[in-house]
């Protein structure tokens, strides 16, 4: 019998037209059905150079399923090249003509020679989701578009994190974690944001090793550029917020990178005390309070729940409850996900759920005995449930809709102050 689920967090693979956004100056050009298109474009929450609501389309229909939209996806490739002015056009695929059997790859091949690169991947829904397509959109960039090199910048290093507005922090986070290489005496390269685009994508192949901060999105990329330009890589699941997670960061990427050991703990140093200068300051305040459980849940995907569950239990001494990972994880990454969040302080372990219905979460939030006021992170629609069991809530993870993430971060000493802020800012609400 089919299922119906019910708040689903990720969407279809096409949804990785957001991570072309993302590129400053690229342009998804859509081989789908216009609804395909509307309906995710709805779902990205940004405009950006270029409108998703107007991104090229062959909005394919009835005939073109009989008779083939391999006609059309040409000339709208042929006429976006005309009209818009961009450095960088990725194809994407919707089920449609996956299904029917177009030929995208021998269409975007007649565009081999234009004046800017024409790429395509393979991205319909029945193949997997918007995570997977973001790293589908990532291998097509490597394999489509750069060459390995003998050139070699020592020191340079390609950062890959979470999907791009799926992830509201995105671009905050990624700013926040070059800013923490170039502190070790690296150069930090990522593609996504403000001045970073297609002179970025070029130096990949380049680069001394990749750095991967995710727990899952993104592992195929590296080990693909691995092969291909035989860069190494070093993974760390861990989305480093706060102190004791960041120092852990900042060791092993310098570490790594052949960092003198005296510079990464002078540096360490310093951010720490800068970072508990703040703790002391409302130290009475996180232990007086009572207003509050010391048990916690976050509903996110496997990068923030891992992230903030650390954060929480090593830096804020709180408690576990079950976490609940919902960006429908591939099974084979999930062995070594639960693993992780056996590795906290004071050897405390956190129990660990994946899952996609949202109403079987919720329900079982609503079950649990969190000892008092519970604190609950998670998506918009935890909001209900927050209300039910009289927790206190922030929305952290998509969708957010009640608050605008511009360039706000949670990475690092000065990202895990802020989400202090947020959670104590909803904590003093239960003062008056």
């Amino acid at each position: 019998m089919a299922k119906i689920l019910d708040k689903q967090r990720y969407k279809c693979a096409m949804g990785a037209m957001s991570t072309v956004q993302a590129i400053e100056r690229a342009i998804p050009v859509l081989h789908s059905g216009a609804g395909c298109a509307q309906k995710l474009s709805n779902s990205s929450g940004s405009s950006g150079y270029f409108s998703p609501n107007i991104f090229p389309c062959t909005s394919i229909n009835e005939q073109d399923v009989v008779f083939g939209g391999e006609k059309k996806l040409h000339s709208t490739i042929e006429n976006s090249l005309k009209v818009i002015d961009a450095d960088l056009y990725v194809v994407l695929t919707g089920c449609t003509p996956e299904i029917v059997g177009d030929n995208v790859d021998e269409i975007v091949a007649d565009f081999k020679d234009a004046e800017k690169p024409v790429i395509f991947a393979s991205t319909p829904g029945f193949k997997g989701n918007n995570y997977q397509g973001h790293e589908w959109v990532v291998d097509a960039i490597v394999e489509q578009y750069l060459s390995p090199t003998e050139k070699k910048t020592p020191g340079l290093v390609n950062i890959w994190a979470d999907v791009p507005y799926q992830d509201e922090f995105w671009l905050g986070n990624l700013r926040e974690l070059e800013k923490l290489l170039a502190e070790l005496g690296l150069i930090p390269n990522t593609i996504f944001g403000y001045k970073r685009g297609i002179e970025n994508i070029k130096k990949i192949p380049e680069a001394q090793f990749n750095l991967l901060v995710s727990p899952w999105v993104g592992l195929e990329n590296v080990k693909r550029m691995q092969a291909k330009f035989g860069t190494p890589y070093l993974h760390y699941p861990t989305l480093p917020i706060g102190a004791f997670e960041t120092s852990k960061f900042l060791r092993a990427v310098g570490n790594f990178a052949g960092v003198d050991q005296g510079k990464i703990e002078k540096l360490i140093s310093e951010k720490e005390a800068y970072y508990y200068y703040y703790i002391e300051r409302f130290a009475d305040l996180f232990l007086e309070t009572r207003v509050m459980s010391k048990k916690f849940s976050v509903v996110a995907d496997a990068q923030y729940v891992l992230g903030i569950t650390k954060f929480l239990v090593n830096d804020m001494g709180l408690f576990p409850a079950k976490q609940y990972i919902v960006d429908d994880t591939p099974k084979q990454y999930r062995n070594d996900i639960e693993g992780y969040f056996k590795d906290l302080n004071y050897d405390i372990e956190a129990a660990v759920e994946f899952g996609v219905d949202g109403y079987k979460i919720q329900q079982e939030i609503e079950n649990t005995d969190y000892h008092g006021y519970p604190l609950l992170l998670g998506g918009y629609w935890e909001k209900d449930i927050a209300a039910k069991t009289n927790a206190h809530f922030l929305n952290v993870s998509w969708p957010v809709n009640e608050r605008l993430v511009m360039n706000s971060y949670y990475v690092g000493y000065d990202g895990g102050l802020k989400l202090i802020e947020d959670i104590y800012s909803v904590v003093k609400t239960r003062f008056n």
